[in-house]
């Protein structure tokens, strides 16, 4: 991801260590949600309904694990790493507490109806991911760095993504549904796309001593390009647009290629003691995985949420959690090391990738199993992740400094 470091201002603490930063919020009830809303996942698959959430469970399931979940991490990376970029002072105390709020409150409503009218719930729903633009784009515009504009109109597509899906259920126009929620994992694959091209050659260079490889300007273009028409694409399909499935396919290729080419030259061989390392290229590998399982499920071979699952079990997942990881340690002042532990919840995770995904399109018959375990390795790595940063992310930061 884009370099957050800790290397800021020994600026006065100002409020409470948990808002701060917005790392700190987000990242706890990110993970929290995570594994809470996962299992009511699993105990639904296995036959017990324990929640009876606005537009049914399978909504529920996709809608929050991407904009319950992934929107939270996006929101507190994007938002403590402009502090960085624009050396601003990012959201912080009651602004942030605010938004915070905001989020948990569509989580909650979005858990708990209370038969209010769904105007309401798609309202409050919404807010969120259009204030976390606005207060990015304040603070970029702001300090001119023109080059972190690119995050900005993701952001907006991802709102209305989230719009069409709400949409959607509210007129009975699954479809809709479906294709705002690819619309909206291919979106989040293109974040990771910028970002771990910005960070993973870098991180991996400096841990091991290695030279960092020099972009190729035309393969970045490539990448870059191929990759946000993969994204338009899927924009025109939500709209209702008619794009031919040899168009999409070979853009994908495209896109799958050039991130694969990309990938090979940061090193991630070398990046084998390091879990923090290796689970970040473990995770980037599986956005080409990804679209190539896209293009075989518009061949007709195996099915579409497959291809999906790589990219968000393996992709977002696991490069979330090893930047969480990461990052919550630079920000809070301590040393950038591997957690004991940390290592097998990475591991569980693209475990966990590879059960729900390319094991389950060679061997459907096992989907009850894959299933299970795919949410209980999630839940692990999660729990990991809690057990060790709950803490710290509630403390100051043991250097003195704020943030």
């Amino acid at each position: 991801m884009p370099t957050i470091t800790s290397a800021q201002p020994a600026d006065k603490p100002t409020s409470l260590p948990l808002m701060r930063l917005a790392f700190r919020p987000f990242f706890l009830l990110a993970a929290l949600f995570s594994v809470v809303s996962l299992l009511v996942w699993l105990a639904f698959w296995h036959g017990n309904i324990l929640l009876r959430p606005y537009g049914g469970l399978i909504f529920w399931h996709q809608h929050e694990m991407l904009f319950g979940f992934a929107a939270a991490v996006v929101a507190g990376f994007l938002l403590t790493a402009v502090r960085n970029w624009t050396g601003l002072p990012s959201v912080s105390g009651g602004p942030l507490l605010a938004l915070v709020l905001l989020w948990l409150l569509g989580r909650l409503l979005m858990a708990f109806p209370m038969a209010l009218p769904a105007w309401v719930l798609v309202v409050v729903d919404l807010a969120f991911l259009p204030a976390v633009a606005i207060v990015m784009a304040k603070l970029v515009i702001t300090a001119k760095r023109w080059r972190n504009l690119i995050f900005i109109p993701v952001l907006a597509l991802l709102a209305i993504a989230n719009l069409a899906m709400h949409l959607g259920m509210i007129n009975g126009d699954y479809a809709l549904v479906r294709n705002a929620a690819y619309l909206a994992v291919l979106l989040i694959s293109l974040m990771m796309t910028v970002v771990g091209g910005r960070v993973i050659a870098m991180f991996t260079a400096n841990r091991l001593g290695r030279p960092k490889p020099a972009p190729i300007p035309l393969l970045e273009g490539v990448t870059l390009a191929s990759t946000v028409s993969v994204v338009l694409l899927q924009s025109a399909i939500m709209l209702g647009i008619a794009v031919p499935a040899a168009l999409m396919g070979s853009v994908m290729l495209l896109a799958a290629f050039a991130n694969t080419v990309r990938m090979a030259r940061w090193g991630g061989l070398y990046s084998w003691r390091e879990p923090l390392l290796w689970g970040l290229h473990g995770s980037y590998a599986f956005i080409p995985l990804g679209l190539v399982m896209w293009v075989l499920a518009l061949m007709g071979l195996i099915r579409t949420e497959l291809a999906v699952h790589a990219l968000s079990i393996g992709g977002m997942g696991v490069m979330m959690l090893a930047m969480m990881a990461r990052v919550s340690l630079g920000h809070t002042g301590r040393p950038i090391r591997t957690l004991p532990g940390i290592g097998v919840a990475l591991g569980l995770m693209l475990i966990a990738a590879v059960v729900r995904s390319p094991v389950l399109a060679l061997f459907p018959q096992i989907t009850h199993w894959t299933y299970t375990l795919s949410i209980i390795f999630w839940c692990l790595a999660y729990a990991i992740f809690l057990a060790h940063y709950t803490l710290p992310l509630m403390q100051a930061r043991v250097d003195g400094q704020d943030g």
